[in-house]
């Protein structure tokens, strides 16, 4: 034990702390860390996951960590060099992630209560990041990934899937933290689609049209977006005006959005 003593898990904070070192070493292969790069940990905690970052890092890479834990803040000070782990006590929702060098591999264990608040906030630095892995409740990992047509699939698959490729890398089970949360956990890797995204004519209207129809996802689209589309658009835009939100790819939303915004709906 440290001169700090052990740390009690917050609930305001939803810390669980991953303790299972196969289950690290896995993580750490995933994320697959070279000398040289630019790491963001979200969450760092008791620093499970940092130890291993910093060694495969190596002489070359460092590290920024955003902690909101003021005591879990001092013991990272206390135990690792500056010129390794630079420590941020921030909330990561408030955090200024363009303060930091690109490009950024941001990585980390999320609070589960605040994952998708998260994600969102990180697609506003959409081009400075080379990519994202991180744990999440397998639940959200599953939406995420959700493809048209399956019943996972809502407004956060959407979103993420028009500006990443999302990769599930493999599943954890509640025995690998303390304390043991009470659903399964999932990593996941987000890559950035670049140059090779598909971009609404107007995204903040596509954003509002995505949450729009799943907040209506069992009527029809010709009901749910019927401020969006007239009775004779679907045709032109090619889209089953009797379809449900969850049956549509997304190149199918940027196609109504775009419809939209072409004819001032």
């Amino acid at each position: 034990m440290s001169e700090y003593g052990s740390h009690r898990a917050r609930k305001r904070f939803g810390q669980n702390f991953l303790v299972d070192q196969s289950i690290i070493n896995r993580i750490v292969e995933s994320i697959d860390p070279h000398a040289g790069q630019h790491i963001v940990e979200i969450g760092p905690g008791q620093a499970a996951l940092t130890r291993k970052l910093i060694a495969a890092l190596g002489t070359k890479g460092s590290i920024d960590a955003i902690e909101i834990d003021r005591d879990l803040v001092a013991r990272l000070v206390h135990e690792f060099d500056a010129g390794k782990l630079r420590v941020h006590q921030a909330d990561a929702m408030q955090f200024d992630f363009s303060t930091l060098p690109t490009p950024l591999r941001v990585v980390g264990n999320l609070p589960y209560n605040i994952s998708t608040p998260i994600l969102f906030r990180l697609c506003e630095y959409e081009e400075r990041l080379a990519d994202m892995t991180f744990m999440l409740q397998k639940e959200v990992v599953d939406r995420m990934a959700a493809l048209a047509g399956e019943d996972a699939r809502g407004r956060l698959s959407v979103m993420l899937q028009y500006r990443f490729k999302i990769d599930k890398c493999f599943d954890v089970p509640p025995t690998a933290f303390k304390p043991v949360p009470a659903v399964d956990s999932s990593i996941v890797r987000l890559t950035p689609l670049g140059d090779k995204r598909l971009k609404p004519k107007d995204e903040k209207a596509f954003a509002l049209m995505v949450t729009h129809a799943f907040a209506k996802r069992r009527k029809m689209l010709r009901n749910s977006l019927s401020a969006w589309v007239t009775p004779d658009g679907w045709a032109t835009i090619g889209v089953d005006p009797k379809a449900r939100a969850e049956d549509l790819t997304t190149l199918e939303f940027v196609a109504i959005s775009d419809w939209a915004f072409a004819n001032k709906a």
